[in-house]
């Protein structure tokens, strides 16, 4: 059969139409799907969350090797992903949440996120950990950013390792929340396998009343690091390191400085300090060799991803080439704003040089896991870098103006309380109401060798003079004392305490108006302690405080009663031990200062010496806490506080009685 031309045309015309509708509907179609992937993908009944919104949840667990049939002990690899949805109107700068992980897990990732505490990968996490973001630091709001998810949100991905939890049980941890100022999070909902929470803004903290800016205000802290980017340009700037010390009784000594580059930058030139490695090694291959092949490598000053630096000694300061950076140059020493404020700042100025694909002059990113240590000093713990204003300082010209840094980032470090075995120095008791001196704690700075002693048993008591020899020589007078005082003898005997620095606090007397006390300070170590202080505490006498003899003493009452001692001219270095030429008869001679102290009783409560009151509760060495004894000396009973008019009234009323009877 014969169709017609106009036949054939309509068929053509429908076809066309039909596939031009299909075409338009599948089109449409991408579109939605488009859009779908942009939405968030959150909890139902989750979506009027009018904050920031976390989800933690745990993906899978392998059995790790080796395989054991103890349940507790056996190690299992996890994965899991937290994800932070910013819900709200306000942006969120510098997230940080908390993970409260409780099955021993071992952090080995976290991509996406760094750990707060600035430690390295692997980490044990089994009490929970903090999170701050990183390289996406801050996440903007919807509203802003037309819902662009890569703004408001973002996920972490976690691998670790955790212990003690056979299947078929998740290893959830107890809680999240998000740690930022201001916010208040709830108790999480809890699911088999995730849990998540929406965090608000909290309604009844009273803002600050500063100048809203697009980046955070400075925050407080005992150890201050500011990264000030002053010169930018296409692949390299120049920024000013500035460390503060902003503890009252804080301190570090001959101080490292060392952090980790991100993404592949590397040390030019150094100004005010200088690194512990010239090594260039890191730069020769990979990508700096690559972009930089025509750079003269031999006048660089350091390629390490982790480089280690240190303040120069007081001869550099005027140095064309090394000097020349105000605050620079005090051979690492940060004293604290009470003893010395014109000596709490160090400075120096770095050249970074980077590489692709950050070739921009806007494009900076400052270096993360900062670390700083000094030779017997606090333990500090920084946190991540946050960005905040930018730093002001007067014109180089010398006229009234102000110049500000291209963009700046502090990082704030806090004193860690040492943990049982990690302190640096301890302290020693004794009273003249007691025979024996009671030495620093077994391990008390720590053991590494105990094939010969034992850890776990308490410090055997010593006679007095047998605090001023070395461990290795105490073993016989110990005994010795031991078998006299009819004390047991364990063996093998306790290990020694493995401090470079021991303060022995011995009360010498105790009367109606005062009591007194006798404080010397024992260097272990061969380094010198130039300009030291130390620093006590009480839980009653403290504040009866009334004259130091040989050295300078000041009363804080700010600081609970803090009596901050140092020396004075001429007896302000304690220098190291004096090695001996032979361990048994002529041991290592420790050096040794010493000053007798006095207080006042007075108030309504009285301290009572004779029961442990006259003992620190806080003791401190160049701001590094000390290891206190588990004991105190025991009065023997005998009441020692008496009056002469007392005594002379007992002697009388005796005299009377012996001419009664003859």
């Amino acid at each position: 059969m014969k169709l017609s031309w106009k036949v054939v045309a309509f068929m053509l015309f429908l076809f066309h139409s039909t596939n031009h509708i299909s075409l338009a509907q599948q089109q449409g179609n991408d579109e939605a799907d488009d859009e779908a992937e942009k939405q968030p993908t959150i909890p139902k009944g989750q979506e009027h969350c009018k904050g920031i919104f976390i989800w933690y949840n745990f993906i899978s667990r392998t059995k790790e090797f080796p395989r054991l049939k103890n349940t507790i002990a056996q190690s299992w690899a996890f994965k899991s992903r937290v994800t932070i949805l910013n819900m709200g109107t306000s942006e969120l700068q510098a997230w940080k949440i908390f993970i409260g992980f409780q099955y021993k897990e071992i952090l080995v990732s976290a991509k996406g996120a760094v750990l707060t505490s600035g430690v390295d990968f692997p980490a044990p996490v089994g009490n929970g950990t903090y999170l701050s973001g990183y390289p996406q630091t801050d996440l903007e709001t919807s509203i802003d950013t037309a819902n662009e998810l890569d703004k408001i949100q973002v996920k972490v991905e976690l691998r670790g390792t955790q212990f003690g939890l056979k299947p078929p049980g998740n290893p959830m941890p107890k809680t999240i929340k998000l740690a930022n100022d201001g916010y208040k999070c709830p108790s999480p909902t809890r699911r088999k396998a995730s849990m998540y929470v929406c965090c608000v803004k909290d309604p009844k903290l009273k803002a600050n009343k500063t100048t809203k800016t697009k980046f955070l205000p400075r925050q407080k802290g005992d150890l201050l690091i500011s990264y000030d980017v002053s010169q930018a340009y296409k692949n390299n700037y120049l920024a000013q390191v500035t460390i503060e010390n902003r503890h009252p009784l804080g301190r570090l000594d001959h101080w490292n400085l060392t952090w980790e580059w991100m993404r592949g930058e590397f040390i030019n030139s150094l100004k005010g300090a200088y690194v512990r490695k010239v090594d260039i090694s890191g730069c020769l291959n990979g990508k700096v060799g690559e972009y930089y092949g025509d750079m003269d490598f031999s006048k660089v000053l350091n390629c390490e991803k982790k480089p280690i630096l240190f303040d120069l000694p007081p001869e550099k300061a005027d140095d064309a080439q090394m000097g020349k950076i105000p605050f620079c140059c005090r051979n690492g020493t940060l004293l604290p704003e009470t003893m010395d404020s014109t000596k709490s700042k160090s400075a120096f100025v770095i050249e970074v040089f980077k590489i692709p694909p950050d070739l921009n002059r806007t494009t900076i990113y400052p270096p993360h896991k900062w670390k700083i240590v000094g030779d017997l000093n606090p333990d500090y713990r920084c946190g991540a870098p946050i960005r905040v204003e930018p730093a002001q300082s007067p014109d180089p010209t010398g006229v009234e103006a102000v110049k500000y840094a291209i963009a700046s980032w502090q990082i704030v470090c806090n004193i860690s309380r040492p943990t049982k075995g990690n302190s640096r120095c301890c302290v020693t008791f004794s009273a003249y109401y007691n025979k024996s001196a009671i030495p620093c704690d077994t391990c008390a700075c720590g053991c590494e060798d105990t094939a010969k002693c034992n850890p776990n048993k308490p410090a055997m008591l010593l006679p007095p003079e047998a605090l001023l020899v070395p461990f290795e020589n105490r073993s016989v007078k110990a005994k010795a004392w031991a078998q006299i005082q009819h004390f047991k003898v364990p063996k093998p005997l306790p290990c020694g305490d493995n401090c470079g620095v021991s303060i022995n606090w011995h009360v010498s007397s105790d009367y109606k108006q005062g009591w007194a006390a006798r404080l010397t300070l024992f260097n272990w170590k061969s380094i010198n302690f130039e300009n030291w202080f130390t620093a006590v505490q009480f839980k009653k006498a403290g504040s009866g405080y009334e004259r130091m003899f040989s050295f300078n003493a000041t009363l804080l009452k700010e600081l609970n009663n803090t009596i901050f001692i140092q020396g004075i001219e001429g007896m302000n270095y304690l220098i190291g031990k004096k090695n001996g030429s032979d361990p048994e008869n002529d041991p290592d001679v420790p050096g040794k200062q010493q000053s007798v102290v006095t207080f006042k009783k007075s108030g309504k409560t009285w301290p009572d010496i004779a029961k442990g009151d006259g003992f620190p509760t806080k003791v401190l060495f160049n701001g590094e806490e000390c290891a206190l004894p588990s004991r105190i000396p025991v009065s023997t009973g005998i009441r020692f506080s008496v009056s002469l008019s007392l005594l002379f009234l007992c002697k009388f009323v005796s005299f009377l009685l012996i001419q009664r009877l003859n």
